[in-house]
């Protein structure tokens, strides 16, 4: 089995969202190749009730899927369908935009203020551009937890992990969308698809992804004798990694055990065109976006 290196690591940088929510961002509006068919990410973590309550007010999305993980607070969310509702501690929204929808969401704390969650953005491939928009509302005592023997947890969101399925079904991508968590000083070897992108975003603890063919001895050796080594430090809180291709995913868990979502899926590899929550194929699709928008017929009733 080969073990996928890590090709990047970053930090999510702060970012101002919505009506002026204060957040992170770890990837967005940059190469859209670049985690292929994941578009945009977001951790949206404050304990600050001014720095988020003004939210997501009224906006478009079409020709994508936003995925809404909330770890702690909630979030209030209601459309131009007439769907509403909240997503609480643990619950996921998987929403597919299709050809057009209009919503909100608008978060708040829990009982100490806190809010956590996080936001990512899938492409869809031209021909379900125009689908009718859906949603999957995900509770959380819903979504399968594995544990293993050594106390590794993994909360399966969408896809198949160590035997179970998520709830989550019927996405493009066939995308698998982990929360994991490995104790501390646990080495772990993850399966993860060959053929798809894979990134992780670690939001507790530390830890090192690196391929395990380069011992952390021989790492430190070629440091000394001057080589540029692209990931000897542990990574931590709000880093990005992004992957190569491989079967499998290593991950050493540092002192206080390391906790982060291992999110992967099938590239769609086609041409992007890009408006702010608007994602289509061509600029005359987009351009057309912007027309039905105006026109007031940007919301399609399926025939």
């Amino acid at each position: 089995m080969s073990v996928r290196p890590v090709t990047q690591i970053s930090q999510a940088q702060p970012t101002l969202e919505g009506a002026g929510v204060k957040l992170h961002r770890a990837f967005g509006f940059h190469d859209p190749s670049l985690v292929d068919p994941f578009l945009l990410f977001d951790d949206f973590r404050n304990d600050r009730p001014e720095d988020f309550l003004r939210g997501f007010p009224w906006h478009p999305h079409r020709g994508i899927e936003t995925i809404t993980y909330v770890l702690s607070g909630s979030v209030e969310h209601g459309d131009s369908l007439g769907n509403t509702g909240a997503l609480g501690a643990g619950d996921v929204q998987w929403m597919t935009a299709g050809s057009g929808i209009m919503h909100q969401e608008m978060p708040k704390g829990d009982t100490f203020g806190r809010m956590h969650g996080f936001q990512l953005w899938a492409n869809l491939p031209s021909n379900l551009k125009m689908t009718d928009p859906r949603y999957q509302d995900v509770k959380s005592g819903e979504i399968p937890v594995v544990i293993d023997d050594d106390g590794t947890r993994v909360r399966v969101i969408c896809g198949e992990f160590w035997g179970k399925t998520g709830p989550v079904d019927g996405v493009a991508a066939s995308p698998r969308y982990l929360d994991v968590f490995v104790p501390a000083g646990v080495k772990k070897i993850l399966p993860v698809d060959t053929y798809q992108k894979a990134f992780a975003y670690i939001f507790e603890g530390s830890g090192s992804f690196r391929d395990a063919s380069e011992p952390f001895g021989v790492l430190l050796e070629k440091e000394a004798a001057g080589e540029e080594i692209l990931i000897r430090d542990q990574t931590g809180n709000r880093s990005l990694v992004l992957f190569g291709t491989g079967e499998e995913v290593t991950v050493q868990a540092g002192d206080k055990g390391i906790r982060f979502l291992l999110v992967s899926g099938t590239p769609i590899e086609e041409p992007v065109a890009w408006h702010g929550p608007i994602v289509m194929n061509t600029q005359e699709e987009l351009r057309q976006a912007m027309r039905d928008l105006n026109a007031g017929t940007f919301i399609r009733k399926s025939a």
